[in-house]
C-alpha cells in the first residue's frame, strides 16, 4: 500500500493541489487538519490556543495513524506534521512523501487572501512566514521528492503524477491504473488483489523475457493466492501472426480461463499486442494486464488498449481496441534489455517529445550517456504524454494521431526489411523522412528537420532509409497501412518541437520517397 503525502508549509496549496491529485488517481483524498477538527469538534487555531500546540501535534500524530491505517488515499500534512521524527518515520514506510516548495513571495500572496487562521502565523504575516521558513528550512530540504508549487494547482498535480511515474487513465471502458515503479514485478500480485481481479491467471511471456521474469511474477501471484500458469511464445515480431493467437487462445481454454481470468502480457510490444488481442476475443472479452519489459513498451505500446497481430501485407491489420485493467512497468528490468532494444526504444521517446514534451526531447538531445544514466525518470515522462493523448481520444478520432508521427514510413521501412530493423530503428527513419516531408510540404519550420535528425543520431539510431531497399515495396506497404482512408495516406507530420499536425494527405507517395 503506498500512500501519496502532501507536505510543505502553510500556502503552498497542499490541500489543493491533494484534491485535484486525489481525483485524477481516483483515490480518496484525507486532509488532517479537517480531520483533527472533525475529532475534536473545534478548529485548528482554537486547540492551539486553548490546548497548546504539544496536544495539536499529538493528535496530528494519531490523525496520522488513522489516514495510513485505511486504503491507498492522498494525505494532505499539516506543515510541521514531519517534524516529529516517530511521524515522518511512519510515514516514509507508508508511501512517498511530496515536498511542495514556493518562495515566500508566492506564499505570503497566497495568505493573506485565504481566510483560514494559521496560529503560528498570527500577527505580522510575511515577517513570521519568513522566521518559519528559515527555522524549517533544513528539515524541508531533507526531502527528496521536490514538485514547484509556484503554478496553478492542476498543473502541480500533473508535476507530482509525472514525477512518480503514476496515472489513471480514463478512456475506453472502466479506467486503468498506469505505474512505473522500481521492484514493481514483486508486488504484482498484491496489486491485482487490490484491483479485484480474479483468477486464475495466466502469464503470456516470449522465450527472450521469460527465463528472466517469468517466475518471479508467477511467484508474485501464488503468494497472492491466485491459481496461475504460463504459455511462452516464440520471441519476435515474425511470430507476431494468427498462429500465434490460435496458439494463445487454446492455452487460454488448458488453463481453466474464463471471461472474469486475468491475463498477464510480461514483454515487449509484440507479447502486449497479441496476449491483449487474445484477452479481447476470448469468450468476448476477459481482463488482461500489461506488464512491458522493453522501453518502447513502457513509454508506447502498453497504453492506450491497441492489440491486434500482423499480416503478410503489414503490421497491425488485424487488431481491436481492449483497454487493459492495469499498466506495471518497472524500469529496473530494462538493464537487463540489449543496448540495441534499449537504443530503439528511445526513438519513441523522441517521438513523444516531438509531439508535447519539448523538454523530454532536449534531454534526449544530449546524447546517449545523459538518456541512459536518467532512464526511469525518461520512463516516466515519455509515460505522460501518452497518457494525456489517450484520455483526449481514446479511439484515434483525432489528436491521438499525433502518435502516429514517424510509423507511416516506419512501418513501411520495417515490413520490407523483413524486421531485420527493430521497430524503433525503423520508426526513426521514418521520423526523419517524414520531417522532411513536413519541410517539403512547408508544414515543418526552420531547422525542424534538422534537430530531429542530430537527436536520433546522437542516440545511435540510423535515420536514413537503406539504400538498398526497394523504393516500390515502400509504397506497396505505405498503401495498405491502416492509417489510410478514401485511399489516401494521411501523415502526422512535426510543425515544431512541440506540436504535431495530423490529417495532412498526401497522394503522391513517390514523391514522399
Amino acid at each position: 500500500m503506498t500512500h501519496i503525502f502532501m507536505y510543505g508549509p502553510s500556502g503552498s496549496g497542499k490541500s489543493t493541489v491533494g484534491k485535484i491529485l486525489a481525483a485524477s488517481l481516483n483515490l480518496p483524498f484525507w486532509d488532517l487538519d479537517s480531520h483533527i477538527e472533525r475529532t475534536v469538534g473545534q478548529d485548528i487555531p482554537s486547540i492551539m490556543a486553548e490546548r497548546g500546540e504539544p496536544f495539536f501535534r499529538d493528535l496530528e500524530a494519531d490523525a496520522l495513524k488513522s489516514a495510513i491505517s485505511g486504503p491507498e488515499a492522498i494525505v494532505a500534512l499539516g506543515g510541521g506534521a514531519l517534524l516529529r521524527a516517530e511521524n515522518r518515520t511512519l510515514a516514509e514506510a507508508s508511501g512517498q512523501v511530496i515536498r511542495l516548495a514556493a518562495d515566500l513571495p508566492t506564499l505570503t500572496a497566497r495568505l493573506a487572501q485565504d481566510s483560514n487562521q494559521r496560529p503560528l502565523l498570527a500577527g505580522e504575516l510575511e515577517s513570521k512566514l519568513a522566521a518559519l521558513l528559515e527555522r524549517r528550512r533544513e528539515h524541508y530540504d531533507s526531502f527528496a521528492l521536490r514538485v514547484d508549487a509556484a503554478s496553478v494547482a492542476e498543473q502541480v498535480a500533473w508535476d507530482i503524477q509525472r514525477l512518480l511515474g503514476r496515472y489513471h487513465v480514463r478512456s475506453m471502458g472502466a479506467g486503468y491504473d498506469i505505474l512505473a515503479q522500481e521492484g514493481a514485478l514483486q508486488q504484482i500480485g498484491m496489486m491485482l488483489k487490490s484491483r479485484e481481479l480474479n483468477g486464475p491467471t495466466l502469464v503470456v511471456s516470449d522465450t527472450n523475457v521469460a527465463p528472466l521474469y517469468a517466475e518471479q511474477v508467477m511467484n508474485s501471484l501464488r503468494v497472492a493466492g491466485y491459481a496461475t500458469s504460463s504459455i511462452v511464445i516464440s520471441a519476435g515480431e515474425a511470430f507476431k501472426n494468427l498462429e500465434t493467437v490460435a496458439l494463445l487462445w487454446r492455452g487460454f481454454l488448458e488453463a481453466g480461463l474464463d471471461r472474469k481470468s486475468t491475463v498477464i502480457a510480461l514483454g515487449g510490444g509484440v507479447v502486449g499486442d497479441m496476449a491483449g488481442f487474445a484477452a479481447a476475443t476470448f469468450m468476448r472479452g476477459c481482463n488482461w494486464v500489461a506488464v512491458p519489459t522493453t522501453l518502447l513498451a513502457m513509454v508506447d505500446a502498453s497504453m492506450g488498449g491497441k492489440t491486434g497481430f500482423d499480416l503478410p501485407e503489414g503490421k497491425n491489420l488485424v487488431g481491436a481496441f481492449h483497454s487493459p485493467r492495469l499498466v506495471l512497468a518497472d524500469p529496473q528490468v530494462l538493464a537487463t534489455l540489449p543496448e540495441r532494444e534499449l537504443r530503439a526504444g528511445l526513438a519513441e521517446v523522441v517521438k513523444h517529445g516531438i509531439i508535447a514534451d519539448p523538454g523530454l526531447f532536449e534531454l534526449c538531445a544530449q546524447g546517449w550517456d545523459v538518456v541512459h544514466a536518467r532512464l526511469a525518470e525518461v520512463v516516466r515522462r515519455a509515460m505522460a504524454v501518452k497518457v494525456r493523448v489517450i484520455e483526449e481520444d481514446p479511439y484515434e478520432q483525432g489528436i491521438r494521431a499525433t502518435l502516429n508521427l514517424g510509423h507511416t514510413i516506419g512501418h513501411a521501412v520495417e515490413l520490407v526489411s523483413g524486421f531485420r530493423l527493430l521497430h524503433g530503428e525503423a520508426v526513426a527513419i521514418g521520423t526523419v523522412a517524414e520531417a522532411r516531408l513536413a519541410e517539403r510540404l512547408t508544414v515543418a519550420g526552420t531547422g525542424v528537420v534538422e534537430r530531429i535528425t542530430e537527436t536520433l543520431s546522437a542516440l545511435g539510431l540510423p535515420v536514413e532509409i537503406p539504400t538498398e531497399m526497394d523504393r516500390a515495396d515502400l509504397i506497396r506497404a505505405m498503401r495498405v497501412d491502416k492509417k489510410k482512408s478514401a485511399g489516401v495516406v494521411r501523415f502526422a507530420l512535426a510543425v515544431k518541437i512541440g506540436e504535431v499536425k495530423v490529417g495532412v494527405e498526401v497522394k503522391d507517395l513517390e514523391e514522399v520517397l
